[in-house]
């Protein structure tokens, strides 16, 4: 064993940390309790890497793995609890310690990274986020970097239109808190993230391909998650990048990076980032916790007319996007979808209203802005928006209660 793997060992879970997690378990407490003790010895030199009892436990922890990751699928993935997704991420640790005990070739390194993207993007891998930095920096070495170099997005000027909707110029905690939050008032807010080093970096799009190419993120095929032809693909982002801002052919596909936790599996992105200071204000003492989501593709993506049901404070990095909305009490108007997936999304293009398909829409007041670079739009929970991207952009949104 290399001595930076082995290093990278002593970052693993220990029996201690996790045996209580599996007191109900007794097939991941059996196989978990043979693979911390042999990564044990392998740290103290008592035992080779390549003995008959480390096949035997590689064995088993990837039928773990498997065994896991078909409860994970077993009905809605809200419905799985945190300890099934807390053992596949340990799981999926120790498959990969294994199989670098065996292999530590560029095609093997290969491999790991792509199950450490799925451990992150199925599992709960919040408790070892000093072994994920590690092992994702680990994997990512020496690896050779994409030949192919992408643009330079240049900043756009901003460019005065009208808005519906109120605006404010940074605000402090307390405007914010009156103005917009208890008043429940949609507000666009100006200059508040000028100091996210965000804002010039991520222009560079060869500095993003260097950061996160290697990862593999969901991506949505087609530029209206609502409409039958809308897919998911598990893609790396390097290949995302090369087809959506690189040189692009007239009949490429629209993909969006949208609604991802992106920078919890790349904490080097949340570096670039703040949370805004207005997320703090909250009706619950002390405040929850917030959801940061990352949304990034080329000109042209649309999210359908929908609501969510906590504040949103979305933050346009680069590019620009037209918003539309309309208030709660339209809801009725609005025609939503009829199914669960789809309840908080409207049957309307708001864009192209119909008002022969959808009379009701006779009633709804529907507000329009544009998003720029730098801007923040503030939405109070079960807004309607409707959101469509005019040039590539990068936005990230908040989420709190």
């Amino acid at each position: 064993m290399d001595l930076p793997l082995l290093e990278l060992t002593k970052l693993l879970p220990r029996w201690v940390d996790i045996e209580n997690l599996l007191q109900d378990e007794l097939e991941a407490r059996f196989i978990l309790k043979k693979a911390t003790s042999h990564m044990e010895k392998l740290q103290t030199g008592i035992s080779g890497g390549d003995s008959d009892e480390e096949e035997e436990i590689r064995y088993l922890i990837c039928a773990l793995v498997d065994r896991n990751w078909e409860r994970i699928h077993t009905g809605h993935f809200s419905s799985v609890s945190l300890n099934i997704r807390k053992i596949y991420a340990i799981g999926c640790y120790f498959k990969i310690f294994f199989l670098l005990l065996e292999d530590t070739s560029p095609a093997q390194k290969e491999v790991c990274s792509g199950i450490l993207d799925e451990a992150q993007l199925l599992g709960c891998m919040e408790d070892w986020s000093e072994l994920k930095v590690a092992l994702m920096d680990y994997l990512d070495k020496g690896k050779e970097e994409n030949p192919k170099l992408l643009p330079v997005l240049e900043p756009l000027l901003r460019v005065s239109c009208t808005c519906d909707i109120p605006q404010l110029d940074a605000p402090n905690l307390k405007e914010f808190q009156t103005k917009c939050f208890q008043a429940e008032q949609p507000t666009l807010l100006l200059n508040t993230i000028e100091h996210w080093p965000a804002r010039k970096k991520w222009l560079d799009l060869n500095y993003l391909l260097k950061v996160a190419g290697n990862r593999t993120v969901p991506i949505e095929i087609g530029s209206n998650y609502a409409s039958d032809e809308w897919s998911q693909q598990l893609v790396k982002i390097r290949d995302f990048l090369e087809r959506q801002f690189s040189t692009k052919k007239a009949n490429q596909e629209i993909e969006y990076l949208a609604q991802h936790e992106l920078f919890s599996q790349i904490p080097a992105l949340k570096s670039d980032i703040s949370i805004p200071d207005y997320c703090s204000i909250s009706k619950d003492d002390p405040p929850g916790s917030v959801d940061i989501k990352a949304w990034l593709g080329p000109a042209g993506t649309i999210s359908a007319m929908h609501y969510d049901p906590k504040h949103n404070l979305l933050c346009q990095v680069f590019g620009s996007k037209r918003i539309i909305l309309a208030a709660p009490k339209d809801t009725e108007n609005l025609y939503p979808h009829e199914s669960e997936f789809l309840g908080n999304t409207s049957q309307i293009d708001a864009a192209k209203l119909d008002m022969v398909a959808y009379p009701l829409l006779e009633n709804v007041k529907f507000y329009e802005l544009l998003l720029q670079p730098g801007d923040c739009l503030y939405m109070p929970p079960k807004w309607w928006h409707y959101v469509r991207s005019a040039a590539p952009s990068f936005s990230v949104s908040f989420w709190w209660e």
